[in-house]
């Protein structure tokens, strides 16, 4: 069985990029677009995001300000990353949710295929980050 393609996302936000990574690198921000948490950008910085399945932990792994984020999320080997580059004045983000095992792998807390939680997830990804995200960041 072949492993699940990573979730991608990415968008142009008419925002500098100290706008969008201030958005995307502090707890406070991130919850304004994503959902509570208490995130630092330090690698190492264990914390929870609070969804609704309950608390997941996560972990950060790599902080490269203003440019990178990435992080562990909950127990099923997810990583999350958050990839910031300047184009102009604007701020081009890319969002890659990655460590997806196969399709038929039970994700533990809902409880159903990797295959249904990706397609969920990536219809989910889509409005966070080209709606959400973008009215934050541009608002």
């Amino acid at each position: 069985m072949q492993k699940i393609q990573d979730i991608v996302k990415t968008a142009i936000f008419d925002a500098p990029i100290q706008k969008v990574w201030e958005k995307v690198s502090s707890a406070e921000g991130i919850s304004t677009w994503f959902m509570p948490n208490d995130f630092e950008p330090r690698v190492g910085h264990v914390f929870h995001i609070q969804s609704p399945f309950g608390p997941s932990p996560c972990k950060v792994i790599e902080v490269e300000e203003p440019n990178k984020i990435s992080f562990s999320w909950d127990t099923d080997g997810w990583i999350v990353t958050f990839l910031l580059k300047e184009v102009e004045e604007k701020t081009e983000f890319t969002l890659i949710h990655s460590g997806w095992k196969t399709a038929d792998t039970v994700i533990t807390k809902p409880n159903e295929d990797s295959a249904v939680i990706r397609n969920r997830m990536n219809n989910g990804w889509e409005d966070i980050v080209h709606a959400k995200l973008r009215k934050v960041v541009e608002g």
